[in-house]
């Protein structure tokens, strides 16, 4: 006899389960544990979502397995989820599915040309063909890339000419420049949407950011020339969250320096590892840059998209 289902919202009582629902996903999926605490209680805080309306739990027998969640903070054209399940219930990920499809069309009601984006493992515990039945496609990769970490190797390396690091621990001023140089230097990525300081700083959960942690680059007669924004709150490795170069000083060794410069901080503070994601149609040529400098493959992430106003 097959245990009943059971679907419920969300409530922030239940991150320390669906914490462990997300890592033993991630032992089948990365074959190790890599989701902690805090991400899912920033995930349940998040001040986009309504946990009541935008949230899913599935339970099989009172055993939590599958989750889901939706956010809208990219403008009225684009919703995006989250969606977990376990190997072998596809009843429970057909439930929360429908549920995220029709919350999404409610959410973009009023947007004709709105898209549903789930980011799914390449080989993932969903069984893809639930996606592709109900008119999902991908329409992109992205690669979380790794490289281990030595204190005797990886030193601090010497700056490109007249180039100056400073971090933003310290000033106000500067945490705002950080975000401008993101926005510009990413504004051209696939996928990135424009925000406000105070948006974007909600967007990252950035306001418990170690600032001492991301780094202006400035160059003479140029000014400020790229960003290094990093971050020390993950269990499974150090993370370099944004390497953006400005535009018109890309080709300088930049981007080069800031990586090493992010591996060799890393290494001084204990981390084995770093990681970081990279979009694999990124036209900057990052991709072939981190794997130049002995960055490897983790896994990858495919972005999954459905048209919510489908014509016809």
């Amino acid at each position: 006899m097959t245990a009943m289902l059971t679907v419920r919202p969300a409530g922030p009582g239940d991150a320390s389960d669906i914490c462990a629902l997300l890592n033993a996903i991630d032992m089948i999926e990365i074959g190790r544990p890599e989701t902690d605490l805090g991400t899912v209680e920033a995930d349940l805080h998040h001040p986009h979502v309504d946990l009541a309306t935008d949230s899913r739990l599935a339970f099989q027998g009172g055993r939590l397995v599958a989750y889901a969640l939706l956010w809208s903070d990219a403008g009225p054209d684009r919703i995006d989820g989250d969606h977990y399940v376990l190997p072998g219930h596809r009843e429970a990920a057909r439930r929360l599915l429908e549920h995220m499809e029709a919350r999404a069309r409610e959410m973009a009601a009023d947007a004709e040309q709105a898209r549903l984006r789930l980011h799914l493992h390449s080989e993932p515990t969903l069984d893809l063909g639930l996606l592709t039945g109900r008119g999902y496609r991908t329409v992109r990769r992205h690669q979380v890339m790794t490289r281990r970490l030595s204190p005797a190797l990886d030193l601090p390396p010497a700056a490109p000419a007249g180039l100056t690091l400073r971090h933003c621990a310290a000033d106000e001023t500067d945490r705002r420049r950080a975000h401008a140089l993101v926005e510009e230097t990413f504004a051209a990525h696939f996928g990135h949407v424009e925000r406000a300081y105070e948006p974007w700083l909600d967007h990252l959960a950035a306001r418990e950011l170690d600032w001492s942690l991301v780094w202006i680059a400035a160059l003479p007669g140029e000014g400020d020339a790229a960003v290094l924004l990093t971050r020390d709150d993950r269990t499974s490795m150090g993370w370099l969250s944004h390497i953006g170069v400005r535009e018109d000083l890309r080709g300088r060794g930049i981007g080069g320096f800031l990586l090493r410069h992010g591996f060799a901080v890393y290494a001084a503070r204990g981390r084995d590892t770093v990681g970081l994601g990279v979009d694999t149609g990124n036209e900057t040529g990052a991709l072939a840059l981190y794997e130049a400098h002995g960055m490897g493959l983790h896994y990858a992430v495919d972005t999954w998209d459905l048209p919510l106003h489908p014509e016809g």
